[in-house]
């Protein structure tokens, strides 16, 4: 998913991929409920990681965060990503994330958007499956750091269970993160915490986020 180069923003997807599969294991979050209300909201955060779960049909939930990254200094970088959640079916649910905003050393602006498409199914009450196809298109600035130059596509495989919720891609990174979840309310679930990367193409990051469901759309 990182070719030549797509460099630091390629890189940087990865780890947010990685990392928050690794928060979900972190904090022992539970997957959700099959008969829990369509209103509760489902964070696929820390830093958009996915799991194989799917907002209601007719139904819209929000994730957005701030964050703060980098190998040298957390000041290398910044940037105010959002993921809008759409439920078509029982099984479809379409994604429109990126960072709206982003700060480097050589500038800022928008980021990379892109769109992704959760197919997926339950193995049983407690387990479920998926399937996330996405593409970037190249709408942030490649000289600035902030895009990488050209589309991209992804293609993840999910699996989920109760207090298990493996999934993401991305580069071989490693570091060690921590991270908590508190839910305000039904609809609304707050995420902060940070990692520290164990190599040295693992950034270091902070971040602090919010995932509210909007209600029903259609």
């Amino acid at each position: 998913m990182s070719p030549e180069r797509s460099g630091a923003r390629s890189s940087v997807r990865g780890y947010r991929a990685w990392l928050g599969a690794a928060a979900a294991l972190a904090t022992g979050s539970a997957a959700p409920a099959a008969s829990q209300s369509p209103r509760a909201a489902n964070p696929e955060r820390p830093t958009f990681a996915t799991h194989a779960y799917a907002v209601a049909p007719g139904y819209a939930e929000l994730e957005q965060g701030l964050a703060a990254r980098g190998t040298g200094s957390l000041r290398e970088a910044t940037s105010w990503d959002v993921n809008l959640k759409v439920g078509l079916s029982p099984h479809v649910q379409l994604g429109l994330f990126g960072p709206l905003y982003t700060r480097t050393s050589a500038g800022s602006g928008v980021g990379d958007l892109g769109a992704a498409l959760k197919v997926r199914t339950d193995l049983s009450s407690r387990a479920a499956v998926a399937l996330v196809p996405s593409v970037t298109a190249p709408t942030g600035s490649e000289a600035r750091g902030l895009g990488a130059g050209r589309a991209l596509g992804g293609l993840v495989a999910v699996v989920s269970a109760v207090r298990i919720a493996p999934g993401g891609a991305g580069s071989r990174l490693a570091g060690v993160l921590g991270a908590a979840t508190i839910r305000l309310a039904e609809w609304a679930v707050v995420d902060a915490g940070g990692a520290v990367g164990a190599t040295d193409g693992t950034p270091d990051q902070l971040f602090l986020g919010i995932t509210t469901n909007l209600g029903r759309l259609f």
